[in-house]
């Protein structure tokens, strides 16, 4: 029995559509790696330096790329390129998944070549949907996947990648996920007695999201707006029953949600309000001192039981005249101040909302940084633009969807 009638049999058993697409690509990549290794690979290659490209007949009949890999060796490459670390491991990966071989530049090639054909039909997508004279039908430029009904959130942040001649530039990275709601039974409890902090009471949430869906890009902000845009119009978020945006309080944020979603529920991740009050509380009053510790608990309490009010005038009576701190701290009784009604966590948790951000940090760090942060000369701009937008489709669950709609070319 050859390789590749093993794989087939393991198809039988292969448990998903996935699965089978994956044994599949496999068996066409390892009939590939066996034609690049023959005798008549020397041919080959001497063509591909004449000027122009040409192909032997049998490559047309096998329906080959201009790079002379099959589509099933070149996909399984490019997940490959995407799953692993860097293009050596994931070179390695493909050795082993395939029993061939592919080196680690011509792996890069194929990968990279896929995500510059994914991110210019993302950028052209979004000029047809958001800036075009003459507005399509969303129906007629994006393919709608996983529709959300019900309750949809957005999410926005930043991370960074090394880019060659730039130095380390932001990604900002867009999250929409579907959200099931655990009604909570409770009226508005009253703040308790016994003051204790509830730093750690998410664990007990009362939303699970899920069925997550990413963009990423090295966009200013406007550029951001459409790409949430895009995707929102791909989610139909814009007709989901209730829409809610958790984020960290950047006023870009707040500007292109509020221009994109404008009944959409903005709230400021519990997080970083909780966080905010401890670097008040250490500068006003020492950290690691017991009245700092007092002090940051009972206005934890008071904000998580939707009682900002009173922790905005706590903030107020301060004695900032005499507090040593950063510029940042200092603006924080402005900060709670102008954002109190997105900060009503008592209510958010009982309607159902979510109240926490970490599905976009937690998205920065699986689909960005995970295969982008790396050190030495960093990125190519182009190459990673291109590799960011192959990531938030593999990571968005549309790898094959995006393969077989737009076929990748060799670049």
């Amino acid at each position: 029995m050859d390789a590749t009638q093993g794989h087939r049999l393991n198809c039988q058993n292969a448990s998903s559509a996935d699965e089978q697409w994956n044994l599949r690509d496999i068996e066409i990549g390892i009939f590939m790696d066996w034609k690049a290794t023959a005798n008549w690979r020397e041919p080959i290659m001497s063509v591909l330096n004449v000027k122009g490209r040409h192909f032997f007949p049998l490559d047309r009949k096998l329906n080959l790329r201009a790079d002379h890999w099959s589509e099933g060796a070149a996909r399984v490459a490019a997940r490959q390129g995407l799953l692993g670390k860097s293009f050596e491991l994931a070179a390695e990966a493909y050795s082993d998944a395939t029993g061939g071989h592919m080196s680690k530049d011509s792996l890069r090639r194929v990968t990279e070549g896929w995500g510059q054909v994914v991110d210019e039909k993302r950028e052209a997508e979004a000029k047809q949907l958001y800036v075009a004279e003459v507005p399509q039908p969303v129906s007629q430029i994006v393919t709608v996947n996983k529709p959300i009904q019900e309750l949809a959130n957005i999410s926005s942040d930043g991370g960074m990648v090394l880019l060659r001649e730039e130095g380390w530039k932001e990604v900002k990275m867009r999250v929409i996920s579907e959200v099931k709601p655990k009604i909570a039974t409770s009226t508005k409890p009253e703040v308790s007695p016994e003051i204790r902090t509830p730093r750690h009471a998410l664990s007990g949430r009362a939303a699970v999201l899920t069925r997550h869906s990413y963009q990423a890009g090295l966009w200013n902000a406007d550029e951001m707006g459409q790409h949430q845009y895009l995707e929102g119009a791909r989610r139909q978020v814009g007709s989901c029953r209730r829409l809610s945006s958790v984020n960290d309080g950047a006023p870009w944020i707040d500007r292109i949600t509020t221009n994109n979603y404008p009944q959409a529920v903005q709230i400021i991740d519990w997080y970083h309000a909780d966080e905010r009050l401890w670097k008040v509380s250490k500068a006003a009053f020492g950290e690691g001192s017991l009245q700092s510790q007092q002090w940051v608990e009972q206005q934890a309490n008071l904000l998580w039981h939707g009682c900002v009010k009173e922790v905005v005038s706590a903030l107020h009576a301060l004695d900032w005249k005499h507090i040593s701190c950063l510029d940042d701290v200092r603006q924080s009784p402005a900060y709670f101040e102008n954002r109190q009604s997105k900060m009503d966590y008592a209510y958010f948790r009982q309607a159902g909302y979510p109240i926490g951000s970490g599905t976009v940090e937690s998205g920065i760090n699986t689909v960005v940084h995970h295969r982008m942060k790396r050190q030495g000369r960093g990125w190519k701009r182009k190459n990673a633009q291109a590799m960011l937008a192959a990531l938030s489709v593999f990571h968005s669950g549309r790898f094959l969807i995006a393969w077989q709609s737009g076929l990748p070319v060799s670049s």
